[in-house]
């Protein structure tokens, strides 16, 4: 089965939930990954930055994905979060995690660093050339304080055979489309951003590797479905339900929205690590109502 059959719908980006003393909590993301899976998504993306990855040691990773393979034992495919804006640590890091049981590696682009557009290319392509499995792009410029443009994505995307996709979240919706419109056939392109996954499903992307879906996936993986199937007044009405959390989900920062709706849920405890700190009072207490609702 090729990638983009393989991870057309929703993905997860998994939160790693944590006890009162910062540990991870094992019980906790076994329930959550049997969650999420019961309620329909496609996949699991393991080690992505909403898993709070800068706070995780090398050892917390290895152990985390260890534990998402077992638990996840085949059920749906697995995408492995490395990323960063080290190249040579990375190159060791795909060298050296066990990817035997991952379909691709997600890696978002270098931060910080605000490399040119050449440099952002021969990163990428210095990791595919290094990845023993195809390399998906992630584009999230809020974060990384440069964005991956879309003629770097599309030179990236036919000049590198190891790149399979993109995980597209610039929010820039003409972007979106100019990739969309010039990108090679077999070249997945899904959203990152759960507040614009509909109109972009709408303009012909694969699928949505979520936040929300830690919380909802029936509803969000359900809406993503519905959408790709061209039944866009259907997957509208199951948007409008989810559109006053998405703005609780970010309105501060990520994880933090997402893990007080599973808390709520009683999937979680709410506990971060530093420098992120759990919703403030009011913006928790919008969300449990707007779970009561």
């Amino acid at each position: 089965m090729d990638l983009r059959t393989q991870l057309r719908g929703t993905g997860v980006a998994l939160v790693t939930p944590f006890k009162k003393d910062f540990e991870i909590d094992y019980d906790a993301l076994g329930r959550v990954i049997d969650f999420i899976i019961k309620d329909g998504v496609e996949y699991v993306v393991t080690l992505g930055t909403t898993g709070e990855t800068p706070t995780l040691s090398r050892e917390e990773k290895l152990s985390i994905l260890d534990f998402t393979y077992k638990k996840v034992d085949k059920r749906v495919p697995v995408v492995v979060g490395i990323g960063g804006n080290n190249t040579r640590e990375l190159i060791h890091d795909l060298e050296t995690f066990p990817l035997h049981d991952a379909v691709a590696v997600l890696s978002a682009s270098p931060y910080y660093s605000k490399p040119s557009q050449e440099g952002i290319f021969q990163h990428y392509k210095t990791l595919a050339d290094a990845s023993p499995k195809p390399i998906l792009l992630y584009n999230v410029p809020g974060r990384t304080g440069r964005n991956l443009s879309a003629a770097t994505t599309l030179r990236l995307a036919h000049e590198v055979d190891n790149i399979a996709g993109i995980k597209e979240a610039s929010g820039d919706m003409a972007q979106c489309m100019q990739i969309l419109k010039d990108k090679p056939s077999d070249f997945l392109v899904v959203s990152g951003d759960d507040a614009l996954g509909f109109p972009q499903l709408a303009c012909g992307m694969e699928g949505v590797i979520s936040v929300i879906a830690n919380a909802f996936p029936k509803i969000f993986s359900e809406m993503v479905r519905v959408a790709l199937k061209g039944d866009n007044k259907s997957a509208k009405l199951l948007n409008d339900q989810m559109m006053d959390c998405y703005e609780i989900l970010f309105a501060e920062n990520n994880p933090a929205g997402v893990k007080a709706a599973m808390f709520e849920l009683g999937l979680i405890e709410n506990y971060l690590r530093l420098p992120v700190t759990p919703l403030s009072e009011g913006l928790h207490a919008k969300m449990k109502a707007y779970i009561a609702k």
